[in-house]
């Protein structure tokens, strides 16, 4: 008997933020579920090369260098990989920045709060509003999906984040934006849902993850017992981009070990 495959064949994949951590995880699972992949980076050059080569290269997977930090950020990396593959089947919005420094609302600078915005909200508006432009004008059957978005978000974004409140806002926003795009999209054929992750073991978290004092803390919130492997957050992310999870739209995909009903 044949198993059940999570397979992509023929499809297009747009994932932000794809050089590292749980963007690279994604352009590696949606290239082995048969995906053309584009991803974006911003200054990791080698390591996006090294992802496309082993990733296929060029005619299947292609790094695409993008500062995202305005809507026009967020066009141009969309018609940039319309222009590598075609067309657009999917986006995967999950570049972001959290600074692992504690930053008190009476001290944050407005300059922190100002570009954690721009980069985590601002830039996804755009890469929604092209996508979204893009899969309404591609030929489709009435069988098939218009298109799939998925935006990631954090358990920040359910119950917040102390000393990082500019970060949980925008976590906060893209959940909202979830339910706002489903609303409006599904009627269309187009698939919004959100995944939130909780601590993932990565770049970005490894100062507090691996801190002697902060990281067993960490660990000892999650009814699991320990962080997510990037590979975890990529799963899920794929999965609801796949026929088998056709009828899901609007929702948000809690892959945190259970910390969010603990929090």
């Amino acid at each position: 008997m044949a198993g059940v495959s999570l397979v992509l064949k023929g499809r297009v994949a747009l994932i932000s933020g794809g050089s590292r951590g749980i963007g690279a995880a994604t352009v590696r699972l949606f290239a082995e579920a048969g995906a053309r992949v584009a991803f974006s980076y911003r200054q990791a050059r080698e390591r996006a090369l090294a992802l496309e080569a082993e990733c296929g290269g060029p005619e299947r997977c292609v790094a695409l260098e993008q500062e995202l930090s305005t809507p026009a950020d967020g066009h141009a990396l969309v018609a940039a990989a319309v222009r590598a593959f075609g067309r657009l089947d999917v986006l995967v919005a999950n570049h972001g920045i959290w600074l692992p420094e504690d930053a008190p609302i009476a001290q944050m600078a407005e300059t922190q709060w100002r570009r954690t915005l721009a980069v985590n909200l601002d830039s996804v508006f755009g890469l929604v509003q092209a996508a979204v432009a893009q899969m309404d004008r591609q030929p489709r059957t009435p069988a098939e999906a218009a298109g799939h978005i998925v935006l990631i978000s954090s358990t920040a974004g359910q119950r917040g984040e102390a000393n990082h409140a500019d970060y949980a806002v925008t976590k906060g926003a893209i959940i909202s934006l979830t339910k706002s795009l489903s609303s409006e999209l599904a009627p269309r054929g187009i698939r919004v849902n959100c995944v939130a992750p909780g601590w993932v073991a990565t770049e970005m978290s490894a100062a507090a993850v691996q801190d002697p004092e902060l990281g067993p803390k960490i660990a000892a919130g999650i009814p699991l017992g320990r962080v997510a492997s990037a590979r975890e957050i990529a799963g899920p992310v794929l999965f609801l981009c796949t026929p088998l999870a056709g009828f899901i739209s609007g929702e948000v995909l809690n892959v945190n070990g259970g910390a969010v009903l603990v929090g």
